[in-house]
Order: C-alpha cells, then structure tokens, then sequence
C-alpha cells in the first residue's frame, strides 16, 4: 500500500469521526435504546462525515462513492469482493466499534454491509485494513507482476497450490521432479491437481465454485 501511495496509483485517507460531531465532548456513541450491554455508535456524525467526504470527492473529481461498513453482520468479505471493489472510483469505508452503529446507518447511508470473517474483533479499523490491502493489490500498477493477482488462493475458486525454491533438495527432501522437468504443460497440470488437493483437504467449500 506504500508504494502505491508513492505512485499515485492510490490515495488513502483516514478521518475521525470526532471531527463531525457538534457537543463539545466529541460524543459518537451512546446508550441503546430498550436497554442492553455496551454502546451504540450515533448516526448524526455519521451521517455528518460521509455526506461531506462524498461531497468533497464529487466536486473535486466528479467521482461516486461506495459506501461500505465494516460489521461482523455484514457479507463476508471474499476474492470476487474484493476484485469487484477494486473497479470502484471512490470507497468510503466505515468502522464499526461498540455494539454496532446506529440502523439508520445501515438503511440509509451504506451501500454495502462487509465481514471478514465469521469472528468479532475489538473494533472495525483491524477488519478495513485487511479489506482495504485486499482492494489496493488488485489495483494495476501495484504488484511487481501484473499476474501476480491471478495466481493467488480464491481467484481462481481454489487454493493456490504449493510452491517451492531453491535448493532442489533440503534436509533430504526434494521437490516433485515434474517441477525440473521444464514440461510447462505438465507442470501446469501437476499444479491443478495440487491446488484441487490443498482445497479439498483445508477448504472442501470452495470445492464445486471453481472449474
């Protein structure tokens, strides 16, 4: 993401939300309604910092925003996501924190609701860091191949398969002789063939989405 900031390939940006409110303890949670645990993140400043950034981008770029939250409520968040995601112009992703934000975020503000994975952590910013590294790599110009994307784990609906270097043979163990063969067909189907082995083996879900 560094160097992609350096190339002007990306511009990231990271906002309070403090920085919208209008009380003078820069209050963005409160108590929920009929009761429970925890706090609930207040709509006003929400509402408040995305309408501005929007506007901001609009008139400066012409540009429309995506609207995303990160919720372990949300969709989770995959490869097809993430390439999808990478087309757009403009995101402006929202951290939950607390209980949650307030609803009428959700109804009318976000355009997509977004989970990692089916776990909770201790605030959204951890979960848009990975959403937002996903994004960027896929971005052209970001990688230091341009087909380094295509090769990794769910682009191509399985597990990418295993890989090896040099030496040939370490400790005594040696790498699959079709690897030396320079047989580039052979090496491809061997590798299809791993790929579908490794899939099945730690992730027999993915099995039946890829060819």
């Amino acid at each position: 993401m560094k160097r992609a900031q350096e190339n002007q390939i990306v511009d990231l940006r990271i906002h309070n939300l403090r920085d919208w409110t209008t009380d003078k303890h820069h209050v963005v949670d409160d108590a929920p309604f009929g009761g429970g645990q925890g706090m609930v993140m207040k709509p006003e400043p929400i509402f408040a910092a995305v309408e501005d950034l929007r506007n901001r981008e609009s008139k400066i770029e012409n540009r429309e925003s995506k609207i995303i939250l990160m919720s372990p409520a949300g969709r989770r968040f995959d490869q097809t996501m993430a390439t999808d995601l990478s087309k757009e112009s403009h995101l402006i992703v929202i951290c939950g924190h607390y209980e949650g934000v307030d609803q009428r975020v959700i109804e009318h503000l976000v355009d997509l609701e977004i989970s990692i994975g089916d776990y909770v952590l201790t605030n959204g910013a951890i979960a848009a860091v990975v959403l937002v590294d996903a994004v960027v790599r896929l971005l052209p110009g970001v990688l230091g191949h341009e087909h380094s994307a295509g090769d990794d784990s769910f682009s191509t609906g399985l597990l990418e398969g295993p890989q090896y270097t040099r030496p040939a043979e370490f400790r005594g163990w040696k790498i699959p002789e079709v690897l030396l063969s320079g047989n580039h067909a052979e090496i491809a189907k061997w590798r299809k063939e791993q790929a579908i082995k490794r899939t099945k083996k730690n992730r027999p879900d993915l099995l039946g989405r890829g060819d």
